[in-house]
């Protein structure tokens, strides 16, 4: 079937009736957990076809098709035992530790670990399920069409509040993997990981050069993340298999910053790291205790850019989306931009404009490129403008990847220090030495574009007490000259 969206719908609005589901973030995790299972039972439905030896970490009467599929099967309070008692009890701990399968089995530990089932109506629980069957995953015009499904899932989850740290636009990542150009045998790593974004758009980059089953091999073992929260490493983990990896083992569920700074040695470094840290926020107490003084902040994405530099192995490469604050901050920040300077080549910055992440924040963003190992010359800055027509991103129009032509036309090669770039009306660049006499304020505008006016509030309220300021200066030097004339007046 193609209406995979019309099911969607119709699956939101019966979870709607039940009294157990409080909220969009409940009624997408319950979802989401249903999702996981059947697309797992219809990959595992493929791989039985093609492999022989294949066999599941779940017990036959746990299996989707042997509880689930059956749209006259198990409902009300019968059901409802068999899931709670049954099903999530296998789930979370009790699965086979041993043999070829542990590694799938541990996969659905993690996925089910923080996982619940919120409904509490079987007959309605039924219904939803019996929706669900309706797709089949291994039909390539449903996974097709579930992609887009999938991402309306994610906005659904930032409209509720609860996922806007973990979902970047595919513009974005597909930009930023195409200027990272991963190789087939290098790990990538995304230390925040979300729904997977930069991952998916890896494995999709990297397919198109596999060849061969030990080539399908080596891409897989080479995707790696972490993610924090239980509902979008599910998500992770369901675009995984999607994506055609079957045991996406390299998907950890846990907190990256938890684990001390020093204790990351040369066996944990990559050679890329595509991110979009979660920005905005603090770390729970005592997080920080886990990097070395100098690098001591509770700002997530700070100490998130502090590891990143710690992973990349020598002449790794990194792109990493940061808010505006990040360029012109202080303290930890400087900090961290001197390294980056003087520890990595920092070659370029796209200045996103306002938008790219709207509705969900209004933060202006910046992607940063650099490759460790060689220190900076210059960093060169691309201000990527709006397309023609365009004020504004919304939800119905959102960035495209085309947009980011003309970057890639511009771009050049690294490995000759991008000699063919040419300044123009969006691109410009400064010494490292200029870097660092600004204090390592890397906030640099425009310089071929006229300074705008900038209509905040408090701007506008802090130019206007500047020029008040201004007024009573030349007010009180026009009292002191008349003072001193009629003072040397003749009486």
């Amino acid at each position: 079937m193609s209406n995979v969206s019309g099911v969607i719908k119709s699956i939101q609005d019966i979870m709607r009736k039940d009294v157990g589901v409080d909220g969009d973030a409940q009624r997408i995790s319950q979802l989401v957990w249903l999702f996981f299972l059947k697309i797992l039972d219809d990959r595992e439905a493929e791989l039985e076809l093609i492999d022989d030896n294949f066999k599941s970490p779940l017990p036959e009467h746990l299996r989707w098709r042997n509880w689930a599929a059956d749209k006259e099967g198990d409902t009300g309070e019968k059901l409802l035992d068999f899931v709670n008692l049954q099903l999530f009890a296998k789930l979370k701990g009790d699965l086979p530790a041993q043999g070829d399968v542990a590694k799938r089995a541990q996969v659905i530990r993690d996925v089910f670990e923080d996982t619940y089932n919120y409904m509490k109506s079987g007959t309605l629980l039924r219904q939803v399920i019996n929706k669900i069957n309706e797709i089949d995953f291994n039909n390539s015009e449903d996974r097709h069409t579930f992609g887009a499904i999938y991402e309306q899932v994610l906005k659904d989850l930032q409209s509720a509040g609860n996922a806007g740290e973990f979902y970047t636009p595919r513009a974005v990542t597909q930009f930023i993997v195409n200027r990272l150009d991963p190789k087939l045998h290098e790990v990538v790593f995304d230390p925040a990981c979300g729904t997977g974004g930069f991952l998916t758009c890896t494995i999709d980059h990297k397919r198109k050069s596999v060849t061969s089953t030990a080539e399908e091999e080596v891409l897989r073992g080479s995707i790696r993340g972490v993610e924090k929260k239980s509902l979008p490493h599910m998500l992770c983990i369901t675009n995984m298999i999607l994506h055609g990896i079957d045991t996406p083992s390299g998907i950890r569920h846990g907190n990256t910053l938890a684990r001390a700074y020093a204790d990351h040695t040369e066996k944990d470094r990559v050679a890329v790291i595509a991110t979009n840290p979660p920005f905005g926020g603090m770390e729970e107490d005592g997080i920080e205790n886990n990097f070395p003084s100098h690098l001591r902040t509770r700002e997530t994405a700070d100490l998130f850019m502090a590891l990143i530099i710690r992973l990349l192995k020598t002449n790794g490469r990194a792109a990493v989306v940061l808010p505006d604050g990040f360029l012109f901050g202080e303290g930890v920040k400087t900090t961290l931009k001197r390294s980056l300077i003087e520890e990595c080549n920092l070659h370029t910055i796209v200045r996103l404009p306002n938008g790219v992440f709207a509705p969900y924040t209004g933060i202006k963003t910046n992607i940063l490129f650099f490759t460790k190992g060689t220190s900076t010359k210059s960093v060169w800055f691309y201000e990527h403008p709006y397309p023609a027509g365009v004020t504004s991103y919304n939800k119905t129009k959102p960035m495209r990847f085309e947009e980011f032509a003309a970057e890639q036309a511009w771009w050049g090669d690294e490995v000759d220090g991008f000699r063919s770039r040419q300044e123009t009306e969006q691109a410009w660049k400064i010494s490292a030495a200029d870097v660092a006499a600004r204090g390592y304020n890397l906030d640099c505008k425009n310089p071929h574009r006229a300074a705008e006016i900038s209509h905040d509030p408090d701007a506008l309220l802090a130019t206007y007490a500047e020029q008040q300021a201004g007024i009573q200066n030349l007010r009180d030097q026009l009292k002191t000259i008349l003072a001193e004339a009629l003072a040397g007046t003749p009486a």
